[in-house]
């Protein structure tokens, strides 16, 4: 039983109309042209595919690419978009279900693996991505570094979004490294905003390391973004690269 909190069907339903800007060429471009390199002439499983705004590009692109999805509701929206023999999603837990064949390129983007909230299960993903790797394959994970440098002594809550429609801050147990994510949402001219919130692990870059050397995979490379800009200290965050051994 996965401890990832469940995409209800009006979540799914307004997803693509609230993530419009990560949808947008600027964004997508970048991360498509990474994704196809590492794939080349083999196929790509996504990892948490959601409503398709990475893969079914990905697909139209020449990739053949195949999902994972946790939410029903989620996998509903995509399928509008493209058909089950053209990009075929599984429902199930990204962290324990297989699907036939193997994978020259397995990713999961847009902090997903944060979705999994125990230190246990984020490594059984890492041990799952690796089960549909070819040898020489590579898994691919996009992530925010933690915040926590924006916390003095006695805050827990940091600010990521402060615009005309959308207020959104998170709140941090540093003990247990969770975060909750809060978002206040403004969805029409009456000035009345929905409230929403989840749940989070957050992990270290050097902690997903460790992870993927018990799943049996190495570091390949570590970039700050999708145009492989330099990842440093004051990266917000990275897209890590690890690859099974031939």
């Amino acid at each position: 039983m996965t401890s990832s909190e469940l995409w209800t069907r009006a979540t799914a339903d307004r997803y693509d109309a609230e993530e419009d800007e990560m949808s947008s060429g600027t964004v997508l471009g970048p991360t498509l042209d990474f994704l196809a390199e590492l794939a080349g002439d083999g196929r790509a499983l996504e990892f948490a595919i959601g409503t398709g705004r990475v893969g079914v590009p990905l697909r139209q692109r020449g990739v053949p690419v195949v999902g994972i999805e946790l939410s029903e509701h989620m996998a509903a929206v995509l399928r509008r978009k493209i058909d089950e023999d053209a990009l075929p999603v599984t429902i199930g837990d990204m962290a324990a279900t297989t699907v036939p064949g193997k994978f020259t390129l397995v990713y999961l983007v847009y902090n997903t693996i944060t979705n999994l909230l125990t230190q246990d299960e984020q490594v059984e993903c890492f041990r799952n991505a690796a089960r549909h790797l070819t040898p020489g394959g590579r898994f691919v994970i996009e992530l925010g570094v933690p915040p926590l440098r924006f916390l003095p002594p006695g805050q827990v809550a940091v600010p990521f979004d402060v615009s005309e429609r959308h207020l959104g801050f998170d709140t941090f147990d540093l003990v247990e490294q969770i975060l909750v994510s809060h978002h206040l949402t403004r969805d029409g001219d009456d000035g009345r905003y929905r409230r929403g919130s989840s749940r989070h692990r957050y992990a270290w870059p050097a902690e997903l390391d460790l992870m993927a050397r018990i799943a049996g995979l190495e570091l390949d490379v570590r970039v700050a973004d999708w145009d492989r800009a330099p990842f440093t200290q004051d990266s917000a965050k990275h897209i890590s690269v690890w690859r099974k051994p031939a």
